[in-house]
């Protein structure tokens, strides 16, 4: 890891892994980390929620397996399923300070 005053340089990391950003291995790289973390932010709500995969599968008309792959980051819920899995566990989505306004 390159440091700098023991401050470690991350993009110099990211850089060296996966190119310089902009480039297609970054963008590659990052929308895979963004559906990484969305779907543990996804498993952390169901099992906050106490809900089985079984259980939100059944709530959102979709089965346990397809469940596990969105939460494993395999697949990315389409828009649709993604607001039913939202509402399944009860959150909600706060547009209080949208983008650009």
């Amino acid at each position: 890891m390159q440091k700098k005053n023991n401050i470690i340089n991350y993009d110099a990391i990211l850089e060296s892994r996966y190119g310089k950003e902009g480039s297609p291995e970054r963008l590659q790289f990052e929308e895979e980390a963004k559906a990484f973390y969305a779907a543990q932010l996804l498993l952390q709500a169901r099992k906050e929620a106490k809900v089985t995969q079984s259980e939100l599968a059944l709530r959102v008309g979709t089965t346990k397996s397809y469940i596990s792959k969105i939460e494993n980051g395999v697949i990315e819920p389409g828009v649709g399923l993604f607001f039913r899995l939202i509402n399944a566990l009860g959150l909600r989505i706060d547009i209080t300070n949208p983008i650009g306004m």
